[in-house]
């Protein structure tokens, strides 16, 4: 392992790229283990077929891809020594560079593996971490995939490794960095000093983020939510005519992007693109991409996409909502409205026995394609934005200038009157984030009405 200069870190997710792509594509094997008693709620199929997309959305050829039953997980190799012998002649006959193996495999078991087999061998967080890498477009994207790539590669680097093993220096115990420190010690603190540099770049990247949002105060958040591949930036685009990246591939969209949205009856709100979720993210993934993650927790109305023409839907959404309890968002925290889409590839008669997946402000039925139902979306965001929040009169003085400025920041202007001598009269709507600050700054010049 090489040190790590500022400017090495190139687009594919860190230092180090796991699959080198460049010359022509991998051929690759998939393995989904169906562990016997390991509960999941998608189905062994739809499990395979998620994997192959993941597969599928970097440039691999696929040789095989194949179901293993595993009747207990071995510490050795996750699949036992039979699976691995049966995959070892499989690799050597199809000439496989690569495996993927749909499980969290420990260090041990994917060394193992390689060794057993002779191909190099990734689990599903280390092909999760490729994709990401591939897709991240920004400079904070390519800071959030390096770093959960760094904690990723830090918890590769055992004792058992024995080829970093060796001394750098001549005996003596030394001190970081000094003679006697062992090559596995000093990539352990190479990799450690990179991740705090990082996580001081995304910081200050989050706090960029949060004077954005100070600048865009009085203005509501709606905030696209979705499993990859629900057609979150087909939605996007089609409620704000933006041209976002949108194709059918998994983690088509990494980098949030952000539009504004004028609503039927006038009302602007933010409407916020963000990454697709997927089962088993990885912690590590979940925590690097805070930061980006930062315009769901300030969401006004969550928009919950959900592909209704997925015969897996129900399990995608418990997965959406379990990533969103982790990051501390629920509906009792935010109100949320499920937007089925792809309703043009589902018969109407088989939509009437899908239920939503958490309580829900509505349910609103699209076809992103055609635009159906999208002027519906739109109504019912309005509907919810009007539930959470609370209209009052208010007189403002010419002289209270300040005053006028603050409710043009923090509220939604519904009217202002002729003015008169005394100043002008406003009807304003107010998020129940800023309720408290309003009446305490407008005490006494509130309609009595409104109080």
């Amino acid at each position: 392992m090489t040190d790590f200069d500022d400017d090495d870190t190139d687009h594919r997710g860190g230092p180090q790229a796991f699959i080198d792509r460049r010359a022509q594509p991998t051929r690759a094997g998939l393995v989904v283990p169906d562990v016997r008693g390991m509960v999941s709620q998608h189905s062994i199929e739809a499990r395979k077929a998620e994997f192959e997309g993941l597969a599928g959305a970097i440039r691999l050829e696929l040789v095989f891809s194949e179901v293993v039953k595993v009747r207990e997980i071995k510490p050795a190799t996750f699949i036992g020594g039979g699976h691995t012998e049966t995959l070892a002649e499989r690799v050597k006959a199809d000439k496989i560079d690569l495996l993927l193996v749909d499980a969290p495999l420990t260090a041990i078991q994917q060394r193992n593996l390689e060794k057993e087999t002779g191909a190099k061998v990734l689990d599903r967080t280390a092909l999760i971490l490729e994709i990401f890498g591939e897709r991240a477009a920004t400079r904070e994207g390519v800071l959030q995939v390096e770093l959960a790539h760094l904690n990723y590669q830090k918890g590769r680097l055992v004792r058992s490794w024995t080829h970093l093993e060796r001394q750098r220096g001549s005996g003596g115990s030394g001190f970081m960095g000094g003679p006697g420190e062992t090559q596995i010690e000093s990539d352990r603190r190479q990799i450690s000093d990179r991740i705090v540099l990082l996580e001081d770049r995304l910081d200050k990247v989050k706090k960029t983020r949060a004077q954005q949002r100070q600048q865009r105060a009085g203005t509501p958040i709606v905030a696209l939510v979705g499993y990859t591949n629900a057609g979150k930036s087909s939605l996007f685009n089609a409620l704000t005519g933006a041209g976002v990246f949108a194709e059918n591939l998994l983690f088509a969209t990494l980098d949030t992007t952000v539009r504004r949205l004028e609503l039927p009856h006038g009302r602007e709100v933010i409407l916020s693109d963000t990454v697709g979720f997927v089962a088993d993210l990885p912690t590590d993934l979940v925590a690097a991409f805070r930061a980006t993650l930062e315009e769901v927790l300030d969401a006004d109305v969550i928009l919950h996409a959900r592909d209704i023409a997925n015969e897996d839907h129900p399990a995608q959404a418990q997965d959406v909502l379990a990533v969103l309890a982790e990051l501390g968002v629920s509906a009792e925290t935010t109100p949320i409205i499920e937007v089925w889409n792809k309703v043009d590839l589902v018969n109407p008669d088989d939509l009437t026995g899908i239920a939503p997946a958490s309580k829900v402000a509505n349910v609103v039925q699209v076809s992103a394609k055609s635009g159906q139902g999208i002027e519906q979306l739109k109504l019912a965001v309005e509907a919810a934005l009007a539930e959470k929040s609370r209209t009052y009169h208010v007189h403002v003085p010419h002289t209270a200038g300040s005053d006028i400025g603050w409710l043009h920041s923090h509220a939604e202007i519904v009217s202002r009157d002729e003015p008169t001598e005394q100043g002008s009269g406003f009807t304003v709507r107010i998020e129940p984030r800023h309720k408290t600050a309003f009446l305490e700054r407008f005490n006494g010049r509130i309609d009595s009405s409104d109080a």
